[in-house]
């Protein structure tokens, strides 16, 4: 086998995940944005805060929730421009609003200008799990299309980790100017990257998606891999040409369209509604609770970095199993395990709520294993299936209608928790999280085929019902007879 400019062995992988872990840059970007809010959210509302006078709990909830917002029609507007502009273009936007959020706070430290800020956060917090999981899985090869799939997921929690441990030792301003050079830094060194080469065959720039390619795949522009991968992508397209050009109809008229976008929204709304978001929300009272026995004393932002740390746990291990354990045996275990732990942390409630004995350390142990599953499977799992059960027509649209149903749940849960929680009390609540685990282990059982290494036609198969195979049979069969006479 020959050398790739004199450095790589031809067909190597390198080249895509160099893409893959800058396609990425702007997910660990806003995970830290995210983890922002954990230990400033203190510091903003302490005597010590850097405004002089602290921000009231009112003035906090709305700089917390409103990324939730503008995140919801902001999937579609990230769809729609990296469908029309391309996914490379659309990635600069993300780090250009990402920059201009820091900026934001760098600026001015009114409240109005904490609220836009984050608003303009919703809209990257919407890039980052609508045009990086599309990108990675368009410059992605069979073989590592899922690790590289669970870089999402991997960048998430170690921007979170990385921000509740820099809020920890450093000054506010030193934060804010770290978080600027992050989108700084990925505008600079991002152009080097190469186009999406499935957006290249829709623009009919076969050239440019050739060379694409070639350099992803660490290969010639005539080597026939590389021709034959830029003919099946043509070939997908051209499909996708004869359905009808409004995505939602097209999808209502295909019968495997409709049980693929099922299949997307249920495991999307599922990872959302795992019990995952109350569990962090809750996380303080927990610690509290197992405690009182243990001695357990952890303050707020050491219980963020402990929370943080298991998260990383769950989506590094995701990164290294997905490709051998593949997508449905992962989701499926960690689904059952996270839905367990729920039903017995709500079952520890009770118990407690009967002065029954209940061991200090359960509440720890359910609520860790609730963050590991969530980061190892439910969440990573879900990205990676919605883009790989669709075709480059459907594939933004689709993440963007799962992503908003999602931040819709998520929204919710935020707001309305801890009042369901005063008003049913906990032990329903989060009986309820685990039943919905362990239905959601059963539905992928029943209905998800396996897309790990498979192409979309085999997929597709596997979708069809035995009556509409034997049906397609039929007519292989009349039409061959026909031809033989």
């Amino acid at each position: 086998m020959g050398k790739y400019f004199y450095i790589f062995q031809e067909g190597s992988k390198v080249n895509q995940i160099i893409c893959a872990i800058l396609v990425n840059m702007p997910v660990f970007a806003y995970g830290a944005g995210i983890g922002w809010m954990s230990p400033m959210s203190l510091l903003l509302q302490s005597k010590n805060s850097p405004r002089g006078i602290p921000l009231t709990d009112f003035e906090m909830s709305w700089i917390a929730a409103v990324p939730y917002l503008t995140c919801v029609p902001a999937n579609y507007l990230m769809a729609l421009i990296g469908d029309k502009l391309g996914r490379k273009l659309t990635l600069f936007i993300i780090s250009g609003l990402s920059f201009t959020c820091w900026a934001i706070k760098l600026s001015s430290m009114e409240v109005w200008a904490f609220i836009l800020a984050r608003a303009i956060f919703g809209i990257t917090m919407a890039g980052a799990y609508v045009t990086c999981p599309l990108y990675t899985k368009e410059i992605s090869s069979n073989s590592v299309r899922g690790m590289l799939g669970t870089l999402v997921i991997l960048f998430h929690t170690t921007g979170n980790l990385f921000l509740y441990i820099i809020g920890d030792i450093l000054s506010y301003r030193t934060i804010l100017w770290i978080c600027l050079a992050m989108p700084t830094f990925h505008l600079i060194l991002f152009m080097m990257m190469p186009e999406s080469p499935s957006y290249l065959v829709k623009k009919n720039d076969m050239e440019g998606a050739g060379r694409a390619l070639a350099w992803l795949r660490c290969r010639k522009e005539e080597d026939p891999k590389v021709m034959s991968e830029i003919a099946e992508i043509k070939k997908e397209q051209t499909k996708d040409e004869e359905s009808n050009k409004f995505v939602i109809k097209a999808i209502l008229q295909d019968k495997i369209l409709i049980r693929a976008f099922i299949i997307a929204m249920v495991t999307a709304l599922a990872r959302e509604v795992c019990g995952a978001i109350p569990v962090l929300n809750f996380a303080g009272e927990i610690f509290t609770m197992a405690s009182e026995g243990s001695g357990i004393v952890l303050s707020p932002n050491q219980q963020a970095m402990a929370l943080g740390a298991v998260q990383v746990a769950g989506a590094t291990l995701a990164s290294g199993t997905m490709e051998k354990a593949g997508r449905k045996p992962l989701y499926v275990s960690t689904a059952l395990i996270s839905g367990l732990s729920m039903c017995a942390l709500a079952s520890w409630f009770v118990a407690k709520s009967y002065s029954l004995y209940t061991p200090s350390w359960l509440p720890l142990l359910t609520l860790c294993l609730c963050i590991f599953c969530d980061s190892l499977g439910l969440q990573t799992v879900s990205v990676i299936i919605a883009s790989e059960i669709f075709s480059f027509k459907y594939r933004g649209s689709v993440l963007a209608m799962t992503m908003s149903a999602a931040s819709t749940a998520a929204f919710l849960q935020v707001v309305f928790f801890k009042s369901l929680v005063n008003a049913i009390g906990v032990q329903v609540a989060f009986y309820f999280f685990g039943v919905i685990c362990l239905c959601a282990a059963v539905f992928v059982i029943i209905y998800v085929p396996e897309t790990k290494t498979r192409s979309l036609e085999e997929i597709y198969e596997d979708l069809k019902t035995k009556k509409e195979k034997r049906i397609e049979r039929e007519k292989e069969m009349a039409s061959s007879a026909e031809k033989c006479v």
